[in-house]
C-alpha cells in the first residue's frame, strides 16, 4: 500500500467520486449517514455498532456525542465539504500524525461496506484511492473553500453554474441551503459540532466577508484557473 503522510498543520482538499462516475448516495438515509460518518468516524475512538444510535429520537438532526462513549478526540478538522451525488469534496486539517489517513480509511471502508450491504453490491464504491492536494498558502484555502461550498453547489442550481453567477445572491442563498455541505456554517450564526468554523473565520470574521470573498473570486476573477491546479497531488488507499 503506498502512503503518502501529511504533516501536522497541513491543510489538505480531498475528493474521491464513484466507480465509472456511479452515485455514492441514492436517497436521503445515505446523504445523512455519510454526514453522521463525518461527525463518528473523526475520533480516535472507533466503537463497534457505531450507528445503532441513529435510532435515538433526533440523534443524526444533533450530532449528539453519545454519553455512555468516551469523550471527543478527533483526529481531523473538518473545516469544510459537500457531498454530491457521484463524488465529495473535503476540506481538512491534519492535527496528529497519520490522522487524516485513519479518517480517510474509516470513510472509503464505512461507506462501501454500508453501500454493498444495502443496494446488495460487490466490489468497490470508489474509482480507487482518494484524490488529496496540500494547501500551502492562505489565499488558495480561501479559494478552494468557495470551489467546495459554493462553486460545487453551484452545479445544481436551476438553469446550472452560468445561470447562478447572473442570479449571484438567490444562487448563493440555494448553496446555503444545501443540507448535505458547509456553508450554511459560514453564511449564518448556525454552529455546527462537525464542523471547525474557527479556521476559516480567522480570515473571513463575518458572514458578509465570506460572502462578498466568494462573489468576487466567482465573477471578478478567473477562478477556474485559479483553481485549475487542484490536480491530483497525493494519493491513498481507501
Amino acid at each position: 500500500m503506498r502512503k503518502e503522510p501529511f504533516d501536522v498543520g497541513s491543510f489538505i482538499h480531498i475528493y474521491n467520486r464513484g466507480n465509472r462516475k456511479q452515485p455514492i448516495v441514492r436517497d436521503t438515509k445515505d446523504r445523512l449517514r455519510f454526514i453522521l460518518m463525518l461527525r463518528y468516524f473523526n475520533d480516535e475512538y472507533s466503537p463497534p455498532y457505531i450507528f445503532r444510535a441513529w435510532q435515538k429520537s433526533d440523534f443524526y438532526k444533533q450530532l449528539a456525542w453519545p454519553t455512555e462513549w468516551p469523550s471527543h478526540k478527533p483526529i481531523v478538522k473538518i473545516p469544510a465539504f459537500s457531498l454530491l451525488e457521484n463524488h465529495f469534496h473535503l476540506l481538512l486539517k491534519e492535527i496528529r500524525e497519520g490522522g487524516t489517513t485513519m479518517f480517510m480509511r474509516k470513510i472509503g471502508t464505512g461507506m462501501t461496506n454500508y453501500f454493498n450491504a444495502k443496494y446488495k453490491e460487490v466490489g468497490r464504491l470508489f474509482q480507487g484511492a482518494y484524490k488529496a492536494k496540500t494547501i500551502k498558502e492562505d489565499l488558495y484555502l480561501q479559494y478552494v473553500s468557495v470551489y467546495i461550498q459554493v462553486k460545487n453547489i453551484f452545479e445544481f442550481y436551476p438553469g446550472g453554474v452560468k445561470k447562478a453567477l447572473n442570479e449571484f445572491d438567490k444562487a448563493f442563498k440555494f448553496s446555503v441551503e444545501y443540507p448535505y455541505g458547509s456553508l450554511e456554517s459560514y453564511a449564518t450564526t448556525k454552529v455546527s459540532p462537525l464542523i471547525d468554523k474557527d479556521i476559516l473565520e480567522e480570515l473571513f470574521p463575518t458572514p458578509k466577508s465570506y460572502k462578498r470573498f466568494t462573489r468576487d473570486s466567482l465573477i471578478g476573477t478567473n477562478f477556474d484557473k485559479l483553481i485549475g491546479d487542484l490536480a491530483i497531488e497525493k494519493t491513498e488507499d481507501l
